[in-house]
C-alpha cells in the first residue's frame, strides 16, 4: 500500500497547495500540520476525492483516487473528521460496530469474530465502561474515541484523522496517539493525522507534511522540524512586542516554559541575558556574572533587580 500525492494542485476555486509531491507507505504514521486555512483539511478531502484536484494526481497503490468508486476507497481509507455527525441513539459499541459496515449488506448481524474485535477495541481505548452508554451522554473526548474507534474496526490500511486530539485532555490524547502508532506497527497501517501541535510529531510521528506558504514540506519529522524555525520556536505565542528574548540553553518543554515566564513579566530587551538549564537549577548569565536560580520564581526577582 502506497499513498502518493504528484505534481497536484489542492483546492478549491483557487490554489491553497501548489505543486505538492508527496509519498507514504504502510507502517508510516505522519504528522499533518499547519496554521487554519492553509489547506489541511482540503488536502485530506482531496486524498478522499471528496474534492477533485486542480491538478496532478493523488494515487493508492499507483492507482488514481479518482478512477476508484466510494467503496474501494472505504475499504482503503478509514476517515474521522474533527466534527461528525452524532447518531443520538446510537451507544458507543453501536458506533464502533459501523465500521464494519463495508463488509456487509445494508442490514447486518455482526459474526462472533467481529463482536470480540469491537469489544478489544472498545478495552484498547479504555471505553469499556461506556460501552452501553449513548453518544449524547458522552463527553466530547469520549466521543472522540468512539469515532477513531469505528475507524479502526474499518479495518483499512489506511487511516485518516483530521485533528483527532483536539477535544482530549493530555491522558487521552496520549492513549489515542500511543494506539495509532501501536496499530501502524503491529498491524501494517498508514496513519496520517492533522493537529496544530508539533511537538506530538517527536514523540509519535515517523514523517511530517507541514504546508506553509502554499507549499507541502513532506519528510522524515527531524529533517522537517530543523529546516523550520518557526516549528520548535519556544514562542508559542507573540504577546508581548516589547520583549526581546534572552539566548536560552535548555531542554523544549523548560525552554517554553521560561520563555513564555519572562515574556509576561517583562516588557524588555533581555537579548544579552544567557540562561542554560542544569538538570535542576538555572545558570543565568549576565554581561558581568553569573547567578545560579533554583526556581522560576528566584529567576523572576533576580531579572527585577537588575532590569
Amino acid at each position: 500500500m502506497h499513498l502518493q500525492i504528484k505534481q497536484a494542485n489542492i483546492g478549491y476555486n483557487k490554489t491553497l497547495i501548489s505543486n505538492a509531491n508527496a509519498d507514504l507507505k504502510l507502517d508510516d504514521v505522519c504528522l499533518l500540520i499547519g496554521n487554519n486555512g492553509v489547506g489541511k483539511t482540503t488536502l485530506i478531502k482531496s486524498v478522499l476525492h471528496q474534492i477533485p484536484l486542480l491538478n496532478g494526481e493523488i494515487l493508492i497503490n499507483g492507482k488514481n483516487v479518482k478512477q476508484l468508486s466510494v467503496k474501494e476507497i472505504a475499504e482503503n481509507i478509514a476517515i474521522v473528521f474533527s466534527k461528525s455527525v452524532v447518531p443520538q441513539h446510537y451507544t458507543v459499541e453501536d458506533l464502533i460496530s459501523l465500521g464494519k459496515y463495508i463488509y456487509y449488506p445494508f442490514y447486518f448481524e455482526l459474526k462472533k469474530e467481529d463482536r470480540e474485535e469491537v469489544g478489544h477495541i472498545i478495552h484498547e481505548l479504555e471505553l469499556t465502561q461506556y460501552r452501553y452508554t449513548l453518544l449524547k451522554n458522552l463527553s466530547d473526548g469520549n466521543l472522540q474515541k468512539a469515532f477513531i474507534g469505528r475507524a479502526i474496526t474499518q479495518n483499512a490500511p489506511v487511516i485518516i484523522l483530521d485533528e483527532p486530539t483536539t477535544h482530549l485532555d493530555e491522558k487521552n490524547k496520549i492513549i489515542i496517539l500511543k494506539t495509532l502508532r501501536k496499530l501502524a506497527k503491529e498491524q501494517n497501517k498508514l496513519i496520517l493525522f492533522s493537529s496544530h501541535d508539533w511537538r506530538l510529531a517527536k514523540e509519535f510521528a515517523d514523517k511530517i507534511w507541514y504546508i506553509k506558504d502554499t507549499q507541502l514540506y513532506a519528510g522524515i519529522v527531524e529533517d522537517i522540524l530543523l529546516q523550520h524555525d518557526e516549528l520548535i520556536n519556544p514562542a508559542l505565542f507573540q504577546v508581548n512586542e516589547y520583549f526581546i528574548p534572552p539566548k536560552i540553553s535548555a531542554p523544549q518543554v523548560n525552554k517554553e516554559m521560561l520563555y513564555s515566564l519572562l515574556q509576561k513579566n517583562f516588557q524588555k530587551d533581555l537579548s544579552l541575558l544567557n540562561f542554560e538549564y542544569q538538570s535542576d537549577f538555572w545558570v543565568v548569565t549576565t554581561e558581568s556574572s553569573k547567578h545560579q536560580c533554583e526556581s522560576f520564581e528566584e529567576i523572576i526577582n533576580f531579572v527585577g533587580n537588575i532590569y
